[in-house]
Protein backbone atom coordinates (compact mmCIF):
# COMPACT_ATOMS: atom_id res chain seq x y z
CA UNK A 1 0.00 0.00 0.00
CA UNK A 2 1.16 3.33 -0.75
CA UNK A 3 2.01 5.98 1.80
CA UNK A 4 -0.30 8.40 0.59
CA UNK A 5 -2.89 5.53 0.89
CA UNK A 6 -2.52 5.19 4.75
CA UNK A 7 -4.40 8.16 5.24
CA UNK A 8 -7.44 7.26 3.11
CA UNK A 9 -8.30 4.16 5.42
CA UNK A 10 -10.09 1.67 4.00
CA UNK A 11 -12.71 3.13 2.19
CA UNK A 12 -12.94 2.32 -1.36
CA UNK A 13 -12.23 5.44 -4.45
CA UNK A 14 -13.57 4.81 -8.18
CA UNK A 15 -12.28 6.66 -10.63
CA UNK A 16 -12.69 7.71 -14.33
CA UNK A 17 -10.95 8.08 -17.33
CA UNK A 18 -11.50 8.25 -21.19
CA UNK A 19 -10.17 5.01 -23.04
CA UNK A 20 -9.91 5.34 -27.02
CA UNK A 21 -10.15 1.61 -27.54
CA UNK A 22 -8.87 2.22 -31.40
CA UNK A 23 -9.22 4.78 -34.00
CA UNK A 24 -12.75 6.57 -33.69
CA UNK A 25 -13.75 4.28 -30.66
CA UNK A 26 -13.94 6.05 -27.10
CA UNK A 27 -16.04 5.19 -23.99
CA UNK A 28 -15.72 6.90 -20.16
CA UNK A 29 -15.29 4.18 -17.95
CA UNK A 30 -15.15 3.94 -13.80
CA UNK A 31 -12.56 1.73 -12.46
CA UNK A 32 -10.72 1.21 -8.94
CA UNK A 33 -8.70 4.30 -7.73
CA UNK A 34 -4.91 3.34 -9.07
CA UNK A 35 -2.55 3.13 -6.74
CA UNK A 36 1.42 4.39 -6.78
CA UNK A 37 3.82 1.38 -6.62
CA UNK A 38 7.72 1.75 -5.39
CA UNK A 39 8.94 5.38 -7.29
CA UNK A 40 5.62 6.34 -8.21
CA UNK A 41 3.07 8.98 -7.27
CA UNK A 42 -0.77 9.12 -7.75
CA UNK A 43 -1.87 12.82 -8.74
CA UNK A 44 -5.75 14.22 -8.69
CA UNK A 45 -5.74 15.43 -12.01
CA UNK A 46 -6.76 19.29 -12.01
CA UNK A 47 -6.46 19.86 -15.99
CA UNK A 48 -5.40 18.20 -19.43
CA UNK A 49 -5.44 20.06 -22.48
CA UNK A 50 -6.29 18.65 -25.82
CA UNK A 51 -4.42 18.80 -29.14
CA UNK A 52 -4.36 17.80 -32.35
CA UNK A 53 -1.98 15.03 -31.37
CA UNK A 54 -4.79 13.30 -29.29
CA UNK A 55 -6.92 14.46 -32.55
CA UNK A 56 -4.16 12.36 -34.89
CA UNK A 57 -4.70 9.52 -32.12
CA UNK A 58 -8.18 9.35 -31.87
CA UNK A 59 -8.33 9.42 -35.79
CA UNK A 60 -6.02 6.44 -36.29
CA UNK A 61 -3.55 9.20 -37.81
CA UNK A 62 -0.74 8.81 -35.80
CA UNK A 63 2.46 7.27 -36.84
CA UNK A 64 3.15 3.75 -35.62
CA UNK A 65 5.04 2.90 -32.95
CA UNK A 66 3.87 5.76 -31.30
CA UNK A 67 0.75 5.25 -29.93
CA UNK A 68 -0.60 2.37 -28.00
CA UNK A 69 -4.10 1.14 -27.97
CA UNK A 70 -6.40 0.78 -25.58
CA UNK A 71 -4.75 3.58 -24.29
CA UNK A 72 -5.83 6.82 -21.85
CA UNK A 73 -4.80 9.77 -23.63
CA UNK A 74 -3.71 13.16 -21.87
CA UNK A 75 -0.15 14.45 -21.92
CA UNK A 76 -0.70 18.17 -21.39
CA UNK A 77 -1.71 17.82 -18.05
CA UNK A 78 -1.24 19.67 -14.24
CA UNK A 79 -2.80 18.18 -11.28
CA UNK A 80 -2.03 17.55 -7.67
CA UNK A 81 -0.25 14.99 -5.49
CA UNK A 82 -2.88 12.79 -3.92
CA UNK A 83 -0.75 9.45 -3.03
CA UNK A 84 3.31 8.73 -2.95
CA UNK A 85 4.70 5.18 -3.44
CA UNK A 86 7.40 3.39 -1.25
CA UNK A 87 10.42 5.18 -1.61
CA UNK A 88 9.07 8.80 -2.94
CA UNK A 89 9.20 11.66 -0.37
CA UNK A 90 5.44 11.83 1.58
CA UNK A 91 5.93 15.35 2.31
CA UNK A 92 5.07 15.69 -1.91
CA UNK A 93 1.30 14.96 -0.74
CA UNK A 94 -0.77 17.99 -1.24
CA UNK A 95 1.88 19.30 -4.12
CA UNK A 96 0.38 21.21 -7.33
CA UNK A 97 2.67 19.70 -9.84
CA UNK A 98 3.12 18.81 -13.87
CA UNK A 99 5.39 16.25 -14.59
CA UNK A 100 7.60 15.26 -18.43
CA UNK A 101 5.89 13.08 -20.57
CA UNK A 102 8.46 10.75 -22.52
CA UNK A 103 9.60 8.30 -19.89
CA UNK A 104 13.04 8.28 -20.70
CA UNK A 105 15.52 5.22 -19.26
CA UNK A 106 17.82 7.73 -17.22
CA UNK A 107 21.14 5.07 -18.53
CA UNK A 108 21.38 5.34 -22.36
CA UNK A 109 23.86 7.90 -23.90
CA UNK A 110 21.06 9.92 -25.21
CA UNK A 111 19.47 10.37 -21.64
CA UNK A 112 23.28 10.57 -19.78
CA UNK A 113 23.97 13.52 -22.31
CA UNK A 114 21.32 15.47 -21.18
CA UNK A 115 19.15 14.65 -24.44
CA UNK A 116 16.25 12.42 -22.34
CA UNK A 117 13.74 13.63 -24.75
CA UNK A 118 15.55 11.42 -27.51
CA UNK A 119 16.28 8.25 -24.95
CA UNK A 120 17.06 5.29 -27.06
CA UNK A 121 15.75 2.85 -24.78
CA UNK A 122 12.22 2.75 -26.91
CA UNK A 123 10.07 5.33 -27.24
CA UNK A 124 7.34 5.61 -23.89
CA UNK A 125 5.32 8.45 -23.24
CA UNK A 126 2.15 9.92 -20.96
CA UNK A 127 -0.97 9.55 -22.98
CA UNK A 128 0.33 7.64 -25.97
CA UNK A 129 1.83 4.15 -24.83
CA UNK A 130 0.92 4.45 -20.94
CA UNK A 131 -1.95 5.88 -19.59
CA UNK A 132 -2.35 9.52 -19.75
CA UNK A 133 -4.57 12.57 -18.04
CA UNK A 134 -8.04 12.23 -19.60
CA UNK A 135 -8.81 10.81 -16.39
CA UNK A 136 -9.66 11.64 -12.67
CA UNK A 137 -6.04 10.50 -11.45
CA UNK A 138 -3.17 9.44 -12.73
CA UNK A 139 0.08 7.47 -11.28
CA UNK A 140 3.58 8.15 -13.04
CA UNK A 141 7.43 7.79 -11.75
CA UNK A 142 8.14 10.45 -9.34
CA UNK A 143 11.29 11.41 -10.91
CA UNK A 144 9.34 12.92 -13.41
CA UNK A 145 7.84 15.39 -11.38
CA UNK A 146 8.36 19.01 -11.60
CA UNK A 147 6.66 20.32 -8.51
CA UNK A 148 4.84 24.04 -8.52
CA UNK A 149 4.24 26.53 -6.08
CA UNK A 150 1.63 26.51 -3.75
CA UNK A 151 -1.45 28.86 -5.36
CA UNK A 152 -0.57 28.54 -9.16
CA UNK A 153 -3.26 28.59 -11.86
CA UNK A 154 -3.56 25.07 -12.44
CA UNK A 155 -5.50 25.43 -15.55
CA UNK A 156 -2.52 27.66 -17.30
CA UNK A 157 0.04 24.92 -16.02
CA UNK A 158 -1.88 22.49 -17.72
CA UNK A 159 0.00 24.34 -20.76
CA UNK A 160 3.28 23.66 -19.53
CA UNK A 161 3.80 20.88 -22.13
CA UNK A 162 3.87 22.87 -24.95
CA UNK A 163 5.87 25.45 -22.84
CA UNK A 164 8.57 23.04 -22.50
CA UNK A 165 8.38 22.11 -26.42
CA UNK A 166 8.85 26.12 -26.81
CA UNK A 167 11.43 26.40 -24.35
CA UNK A 168 13.41 23.64 -26.04
CA UNK A 169 13.18 25.66 -29.50
CA UNK A 170 14.67 28.46 -27.37
CA UNK A 171 17.34 26.94 -26.26
CA UNK A 172 18.37 25.16 -29.74
CA UNK A 173 17.71 28.70 -31.22
CA UNK A 174 20.03 31.12 -28.71
CA UNK A 175 18.46 34.27 -29.19
CA UNK A 176 20.50 37.57 -28.87
CA UNK A 177 19.04 41.36 -27.99
CA UNK A 178 18.62 42.99 -30.98
CA UNK A 179 17.75 40.14 -33.31
CA UNK A 180 15.35 40.44 -35.81
CA UNK A 181 12.86 37.21 -34.94
CA UNK A 182 10.35 35.31 -36.78
CA UNK A 183 7.66 33.21 -35.58
CA UNK A 184 5.91 30.72 -38.35
CA UNK A 185 2.29 29.85 -36.81
CA UNK A 186 0.17 31.40 -34.34
CA UNK A 187 -1.33 28.49 -32.75
CA UNK A 188 -0.74 27.24 -29.02
CA UNK A 189 3.09 27.08 -29.59
CA UNK A 190 3.52 30.28 -32.05
CA UNK A 191 2.04 32.31 -28.80
CA UNK A 192 3.75 30.64 -26.60
CA UNK A 193 6.85 31.08 -28.14
CA UNK A 194 6.05 35.09 -28.89
CA UNK A 195 5.91 35.80 -25.44
CA UNK A 196 9.24 33.95 -24.57
CA UNK A 197 10.71 35.70 -27.45
CA UNK A 198 9.15 39.04 -26.46
CA UNK A 199 11.86 38.74 -23.39
CA UNK A 200 15.31 38.39 -25.29
CA UNK A 201 14.81 41.93 -26.45
CA UNK A 202 14.99 41.58 -30.46
CA UNK A 203 14.79 44.73 -32.53
CA UNK A 204 11.85 42.90 -34.01
CA UNK A 205 9.35 40.17 -33.07
CA UNK A 206 7.19 39.16 -36.30
CA UNK A 207 4.67 36.48 -36.38
CA UNK A 208 3.42 34.76 -39.53
CA UNK A 209 -0.09 33.65 -39.77
CA UNK A 210 -2.65 33.29 -42.21
CA UNK A 211 -5.34 33.63 -39.29
CA UNK A 212 -5.93 37.27 -38.56
CA UNK A 213 -7.74 36.91 -35.11
CA UNK A 214 -4.61 34.62 -33.85
CA UNK A 215 -1.76 37.25 -35.45
CA UNK A 216 -3.66 39.87 -33.41
CA UNK A 217 -3.38 37.82 -30.17
CA UNK A 218 0.53 37.24 -31.27
CA UNK A 219 0.60 41.07 -31.00
CA UNK A 220 -0.94 41.35 -27.44
CA UNK A 221 1.49 38.18 -26.80
CA UNK A 222 4.19 40.98 -27.33
CA UNK A 223 5.15 40.53 -31.22
CA UNK A 224 5.03 44.06 -32.78
CA UNK A 225 4.17 43.12 -36.48
CA UNK A 226 1.99 40.90 -37.46
CA UNK A 227 2.46 39.38 -41.30
CA UNK A 228 0.11 37.57 -43.73
CA UNK A 229 2.08 34.16 -45.38
CA UNK A 230 1.40 36.19 -48.61
CA UNK A 231 3.31 39.08 -47.21
CA UNK A 232 6.26 37.19 -45.42
CA UNK A 233 7.17 36.68 -49.25
CA UNK A 234 7.84 40.03 -49.56
CA UNK A 235 10.78 39.70 -47.19
CA UNK A 236 13.00 36.64 -47.86
CA UNK A 237 16.43 36.54 -45.99
CA UNK A 238 15.57 39.23 -43.32
CA UNK A 239 15.45 37.10 -39.93
CA UNK A 240 18.64 36.01 -37.86
CA UNK A 241 16.40 33.84 -35.92
CA UNK A 242 13.08 31.71 -37.50
CA UNK A 243 11.21 29.60 -34.79
CA UNK A 244 8.53 27.60 -36.76
CA UNK A 245 5.61 25.77 -34.91
CA UNK A 246 3.11 25.52 -37.37
CA UNK A 247 3.45 21.75 -38.81
CA UNK A 248 2.22 22.96 -42.12
CA UNK A 249 3.24 21.03 -45.35
CA UNK A 250 4.46 23.91 -46.51
CA UNK A 251 6.57 25.96 -43.85
CA UNK A 252 9.40 23.99 -42.88
CA UNK A 253 10.49 25.31 -46.66
CA UNK A 254 9.47 28.90 -46.15
CA UNK A 255 11.26 29.36 -42.98
CA UNK A 256 14.36 28.93 -44.43
CA UNK A 257 13.99 31.65 -47.25
CA UNK A 258 12.61 34.11 -44.15
CA UNK A 259 16.13 33.76 -42.62
CA UNK A 260 19.24 35.76 -43.43
CA UNK A 261 22.52 34.26 -44.71
CA UNK A 262 23.97 32.30 -41.57
CA UNK A 263 20.70 32.82 -40.15
CA UNK A 264 18.90 29.91 -37.87
CA UNK A 265 16.16 27.77 -37.94
CA UNK A 266 13.89 25.52 -35.39
CA UNK A 267 11.65 23.55 -36.67
CA UNK A 268 8.96 22.79 -33.65
CA UNK A 269 5.90 21.91 -35.31
CA UNK A 270 5.53 18.55 -36.17
CA UNK A 271 4.77 17.84 -39.75
CA UNK A 272 3.38 15.10 -41.60
CA UNK A 273 4.44 12.39 -44.76
CA UNK A 274 4.47 14.91 -48.47
CA UNK A 275 5.55 18.28 -46.61
CA UNK A 276 7.51 20.18 -48.89
CA UNK A 277 11.02 19.42 -48.65
CA UNK A 278 13.68 22.11 -47.86
CA UNK A 279 16.21 23.33 -50.80
CA UNK A 280 19.22 21.82 -50.32
CA UNK A 281 20.89 24.72 -52.57
CA UNK A 282 19.65 27.48 -50.33
CA UNK A 283 20.61 25.49 -47.29
CA UNK A 284 24.42 25.39 -48.31
CA UNK A 285 24.49 28.40 -50.04
CA UNK A 286 22.51 30.48 -47.43
CA UNK A 287 25.20 28.15 -44.70
CA UNK A 288 21.59 28.16 -42.76
CA UNK A 289 21.94 26.55 -39.04
CA UNK A 290 19.14 24.40 -38.80
CA UNK A 291 17.41 23.09 -35.97
CA UNK A 292 14.46 20.58 -34.96
CA UNK A 293 12.82 19.52 -31.68
CA UNK A 294 11.33 16.46 -30.64
CA UNK A 295 9.33 17.52 -27.15
CA UNK A 296 11.26 18.68 -24.39
CA UNK A 297 14.61 17.33 -22.56
CA UNK A 298 14.28 17.64 -18.94
CA UNK A 299 16.42 21.06 -19.00
CA UNK A 300 13.99 22.37 -21.29
CA UNK A 301 11.09 21.24 -18.73
CA UNK A 302 13.00 22.96 -16.21
CA UNK A 303 13.25 25.91 -17.82
CA UNK A 304 9.58 26.18 -19.14
CA UNK A 305 8.27 25.58 -15.26
CA UNK A 306 10.73 28.27 -13.85
CA UNK A 307 9.94 31.31 -16.10
CA UNK A 308 5.40 29.90 -15.30
CA UNK A 309 6.46 30.17 -11.90
CA UNK A 310 8.15 33.39 -12.30
CA UNK A 311 5.57 34.99 -13.56
CA UNK A 312 7.74 35.36 -17.20
CA UNK A 313 4.80 33.26 -18.92
CA UNK A 314 1.44 33.05 -18.83
CA UNK A 315 -0.12 30.64 -20.74
CA UNK A 316 -3.89 31.15 -19.42
CA UNK A 317 -4.94 33.57 -22.09
CA UNK A 318 -4.55 30.83 -24.35
CA UNK A 319 -7.85 28.58 -22.68
CA UNK A 320 -10.51 29.66 -24.75
CA UNK A 321 -13.24 26.54 -23.93
CA UNK A 322 -13.01 24.26 -20.98
CA UNK A 323 -15.29 20.31 -20.75
CA UNK A 324 -15.98 17.90 -18.24
CA UNK A 325 -14.72 14.34 -18.87
CA UNK A 326 -18.55 13.43 -19.76
CA UNK A 327 -18.19 16.12 -22.68
CA UNK A 328 -14.81 14.52 -24.30
CA UNK A 329 -16.07 14.03 -28.19
CA UNK A 330 -17.99 17.44 -27.88
CA UNK A 331 -14.37 18.87 -27.11
CA UNK A 332 -12.37 16.95 -29.27
CA UNK A 333 -14.71 17.92 -32.25
CA UNK A 334 -13.44 21.61 -31.44
CA UNK A 335 -9.77 20.59 -31.73
CA UNK A 336 -8.09 21.51 -35.13
CA UNK A 337 -11.49 22.50 -36.59
CA UNK A 338 -10.51 25.87 -37.36
CA UNK A 339 -13.70 27.66 -35.90
CA UNK A 340 -12.94 31.25 -35.07
CA UNK A 341 -12.72 31.97 -31.21
CA UNK A 342 -11.18 28.48 -30.91
CA UNK A 343 -7.67 28.27 -28.69
CA UNK A 344 -6.87 25.58 -25.83
CA UNK A 345 -9.31 22.91 -24.74
CA UNK A 346 -9.19 22.19 -21.51
CA UNK A 347 -10.80 18.72 -20.00
CA UNK A 348 -11.26 19.28 -16.36
CA UNK A 349 -11.88 15.80 -14.86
Amino acid sequence: MSQGSLNEGRATRRSRAIVVDSPGEHRLVERELPEPGPGEVRLRVAAAGICLSDRELYDGHRAPGYVRYPIVPGHEWSGTVEAVGTGVDPTLIGRPCVAEGFRSCGMCERCRYGETSLCTAGYAETGFTEPGAFADHLVIPARLLHPLPHGVDLRAAALLEPAAVVAAAVRSGRPRPGERIAVVGAGTLGLLAVQWLAASSPAELAVIDPRMERAAQALEFGAGRALSPAEADNVPGRYDLVVETAGAPTTAASSCLLARRGGRVVLTGMFAPGATGIDPVHLSVSQLELRSVFGASSAAWTDAVRAFSAGLLDPAPLVTHTFPLERFGEALALVGGGAPGTGKVLLLP
